[in-house]
This record gives C-alpha cells, sequence and structure tokens, in this order.
C-alpha cells in the first residue's frame, strides 16, 4: 500500500480517555452517526498518574477518533454531553496515511477547513 503525505489534506487523530467501554461505544456510534467520524476504536487500558501525591493506577478506556480537519470543536462537544468528569483529549496529526483510507475518509468526513492552526 501506499502511503500519503500530503500538506493539502488534513486528517486528524483524537485520542480520547474515557472510564468505561459502554461510554465509549456511545460516543463512538454517536460520532459516526453525526458524520464527525470515519471510524473509531476503543480498547481497555491502565492508566497510572499522580494525585495528591500518590501514585495511583486504575483502569481507563481509549477512544480513538478518525476525522477530517475542522471537526474538533463538534467532537469536544459531543464528548462534554455524555461524561461529567475530565478527562484528555488530544489531537494527532498524521504524517502519512494510506491513498485508500484518505479516499473513504474524504468521501464520508469532508473537511470543513484547510486552514490548520498548527
Amino acid at each position: 500500500m501506499k502511503a500519503v503525505a500530503n500538506r493539502l489534506w488534513h486528517m486528524k487523530l483524537y485520542y480520547v480517555t474515557l472510564n468505561t467501554l459502554e461510554e465509549a461505544r456511545q460516543i463512538g456510534r454517536i460520532l459516526l452517526e453525526k458524520q464527525l467520524a470515519v471510524c473509531v476504536n476503543w480498547f481497555p487500558i491502565t492508566c497510572a498518574y499522580r494525585w495528591q501525591g500518590e501514585i495511583v493506577e486504575e483502569p481507563e478506556v481509549v477512544l480513538v477518533v478518525k476525522t477530517s480537519v475542522g471537526y474538533q470543536a463538534d467532537i469536544e462537544k459531543e464528548i462534554r454531553q455524555h461524561i461529567t468528569y475530565t478527562n484528555f483529549i488530544g489531537e494527532l496529526s498524521p504524517t502519512s496515511v494510506n491513498q485508500g483510507f484518505l479516499d473513504w475518509l474524504k468521501a464520508e468526513v469532508p473537511p470543513q477547513s484547510l486552514q490548520v492552526n498548527s
């Protein structure tokens, strides 16, 4: 498969932490239904972090959202409507993506803007 590096096309990935698999499933399906994402993945992980001077470990779920540029505010709004706690939402910009995936993404979730704040 040929990978494409194209500055004119901007795909975004969002790495989202959640508490449960059900939250990830529900939020992921809503993002797909509203055409804010072309594909989502979720999986359980273990999270370790500092809290009040202690190191804490607990289960967590990661939701990966694959989308086009311009949807960050809408994605964050949907997530906030379904959770009440502070979580992590990180935006990643792939530097190379296979052409077949990009074609599918462009067809299903067209970019809202080609201007990027990076």
